[in-house]
């Protein structure tokens, strides 16, 4: 019986890790993340919330900004170095975003709690062909609390061409997904 007892506190103990509340934001390093499934949840236009302010330094010692990209859909994507579902999404991600180029959708990564040497060997490795913030505090990361959970890693938002914020995905998003939720809000 005793044994049991343990084994199920254990069990709810680990469950709760995963969980990611507020509390529990992941440090560096880290690899607790909100799993989603990936699937693309479209927002009607009426219902779209504007977009916070986006921009920082990005991983090449640059900066970066939502609002350079004023009037094109841009695809917001958070990740980590550390996390196996950004690792296996980061194909599909520069896959889109090369076919999209020059279309009036742009590409922004917004590298999460991360090392910066981990997330430039990533960069190195993916070769995305599109700029990363580097978020380590997960300041820009909050500044989307209330639409990705902070701990949500990978998720992907499509801002539309007035700034809003018209479609999510929580989890490693699927190449048919973005392709046609980054196709239709660029052909509203």
């Amino acid at each position: 019986m005793r044994a049991t007892s343990i084994s199920l506190a254990l069990i709810a103990v680990l469950a709760a890790g995963c969980a990611g509340n507020q509390g529990g934001q992941p440090q560096a390093g880290d690899t607790r993340f909100v799993a989603g499934d990936g699937k693309m949840q479209v927002f009607a236009a009426a219902d779209r919330e504007p977009a916070p302010a986006v921009q920082g330094p990005t991983l090449e010692d640059g900066t970066a900004s939502l609002a350079a990209h004023k009037g094109k859909v841009v695809v917001l994507n958070f990740w980590a170095s550390w996390c196996g579902p950004c690792r296996a999404e980061a194909p599909v991600l520069k896959e889109v975003a090369a076919k999209t180029k020059g279309t009036g959708v742009e590409f922004l990564g917004i590298d999460f709690k991360d090392r910066k040497a981990d997330a430039l060997a990533f960069e190195r490795t993916e070769n995305t062909g599109y700029p990363s913030i580097f978020d380590q505090p997960g300041k820009v990361a909050l500044a989307f609390q209330g639409t990705v959970p902070p701990a949500a890693i990978p998720s992907t938002l499509i801002i539309d061409k007035q700034g809003r914020i018209a479609a999510r995905a929580l989890g490693a998003v699927r190449y048919t997904d973005l392709m046609d939720t980054v196709t239709k809000v660029r052909d509203e």
